[in-house]
């Protein structure tokens, strides 16, 4: 669903979605609910649970525009290789096409 969205709007959607996970309150503000926090330095809040937080949301951010790309990537590649495949086949069905003419001719 979320390819069809527009950027902002999917980073909008993620950023809720993540928002909305099982921690309760500001990201590195101590240990959320349901068990573990994320580590020690996590669970003890501060300026350095911050940072780390918005450190790991730094790197999922990268992770998934590295994925974007390499995506993007694969779907262009996808698309030059089928469309040298139909000009291979337009090629051949013209050879096919010149066979033909040529056998009605010599009838």
């Amino acid at each position: 669903m979320a390819r069809f969205l527009r950027p902002n709007i999917r980073s909008f959607v993620t950023s809720q979605l993540r928002m909305s996970s099982d921690q309760v309150g500001e990201l590195g503000k101590g240990a959320g609910k349901g068990g573990g926090g994320g580590g020690s330095i996590r669970e003890a809040g501060g300026s350095m649970g911050k940072k780390q937080a918005a450190e790991e949301e730094m790197y999922f951010k990268r992770k998934e525009q590295e994925q974007l790309a390499a995506l993007k990537q694969h779907h262009q590649t996808k698309l030059t290789t089928t469309r040298k495949k139909i000009e291979r086949l337009q090629r051949e069905i013209d050879r096919h096409k010149g066979k033909i003419r040529k056998l009605k001719h010599d009838d």
